[in-house]
């Protein structure tokens, strides 16, 4: 008896673990000349992998590491790179791969700093992990690499399997996805600041942001999943209110929404609120923006460019000086979104959003509390700070 074979289609499923080899469409700047931030916006290529996201997901990258930096501590441990050595799911590679795609080399931790003191008795070291020097600790990894630690207290390492116990994995790095899948079924966009500043003498950059400022040309394969976020949703209903604070790179996310409602999927009267430095030099997506403006699917634009006048101006300051249309959104149910710097942006923005409630709804800053809080409990102010 002749048995027929039948085959079981599934779809794969891309995840950090699994991640999807994108090619990149576009990877362009952003920012004017003269700016102090390089902004730029990268496009890949979904292919045929199935793929969907929302407005409100990020996208993950799986960064690299420079080759010079892999080179250059392979070197000063004397290793070749072709030991072999097991990765995290005990899959056998080689170091030189290790060092590339599984070990964080650009960013120096307390971790590595203890462990690296255990391993060579170093004294500068046993000093700075003694209890209350956490301030100097923390001063002393700010800025540094572990190719730094190597340069101030060098030592060799026996094992190269070692390096998984005293270097943290190199983890993914999320980016609010600037597009909407309804528009750009095929691809997604994401819109980036690349880190880049000066320490001990040397240019250094971010992980992830420099890789995709330098060495990441249209056509690069670039690892990629998607990490839903089911908190920073578009309202189900249509017709809701929205009104959405994104100074710099906290923007994208709400491009997405824009782009959603472009696309015919709600009706949501959209209020944006966005800053930055210089309007010539960093006013992302600017025509974007103004044609929204001009055709109906944004209702509402305000800016802030904190240097282009003898004060500063911030996001927190337009909703000052609006506070009173604010409140009559919120009190219409309006949703409230807050996107980008956690540290001092989004309790400023919190601060005015209390402000404008105290004051216009008549009621005092007692009341104000109250209605924030509830609308945290209605999901209605949500946020995606970093």
């Amino acid at each position: 008896m002749q048995i027929e074979a039948t085959e079981t289609l599934e779809s794969t499923v891309y995840d950090r673990k699994h991640p999807y080899s994108a090619t990149v469409l576009d990877n362009r700047l952003l920012t004017g000349a003269g700016s102090e931030k390089e902004t730029r916006h990268i496009e890949v290529a979904l292919g045929d992998s199935g793929i969907t996201y929302l407005p409100g997901d990020s996208a993950g990258i799986l960064p690299a590491n420079p080759c010079a930096a892999v080179e250059e501590v392979l070197r000063r441990l004397a290793f070749t790179g072709d030991e072999p050595v097991r990765d995290f799911y005990g899959e056998l590679t080689n170091l030189r791969a290790a060092l590339t795609s599984w070990l964080m080399i650009g960013k120096l931790s307390g971790s590595t700093v203890r462990g690296w003191a255990s391993h060579t008795g170093h004294p500068d070291l046993a000093q700075l992990l003694q209890a209350g020097n956490k301030d100097k600790l923390d001063a002393y990894l700010w800025g540094r690499e572990f190719l730094d630690l190597l340069e101030d207290c060098p030592a060799k390492i026996d094992d190269p399997q070692q390096l998984f116990r005293l270097l943290p994995r190199l983890a993914p790095r999320l980016y609010s996805i600037s597009s909407s899948q309804a528009l750009y079924p095929d691809s997604v966009q994401l819109t980036v600041r690349v880190v880049r500043y000066d320490s001990y003498g040397r240019t250094r950059l971010g992980v992830c942001s420099g890789q995709l400022g330098e060495r990441t040309p249209p056509g690069c394969a670039l690892p990629v999943f998607i990490h839903s976020n089911n908190l920073f949703r578009l309202p189900a209903d249509p017709d809701v209110p929205v009104i959405m604070i994104g100074p710099g790179t906290g923007v994208a996310p709400f491009r997405a929404y824009l782009q959603h409602k472009q696309a015919g999927l709600g009706r949501w009267p959209m209020w944006l609120v966005f800053g930055d430095q210089r309007a010539a030099q960093d006013y992302l997506y600017r025509d974007e923006f103004e044609a929204w403006l001009a055709n109906g699917t944004l209702n509402r634009l305000d800016t802030a460019f904190s240097r282009d006048q003898s004060f500063k101006v911030y996001v927190q300051d337009r909703i000052r000086e609006n506070s009173a249309e604010l409140w009559r959104w919120l009190d219409q149910g309006a949703y409230f979104y807050v996107c980008g710097d956690s540290k001092r942006m989004a309790p400023d923005v919190e601060a005015a959003l209390l402000d404008a409630v105290a004051t216009h709804s008549g009621r005092g800053p007692e009341y104000a509390r109250e209605f924030l809080a509830a609308m945290k409990k209605q999901k209605r102010y949500l946020r995606d700070v970093y």
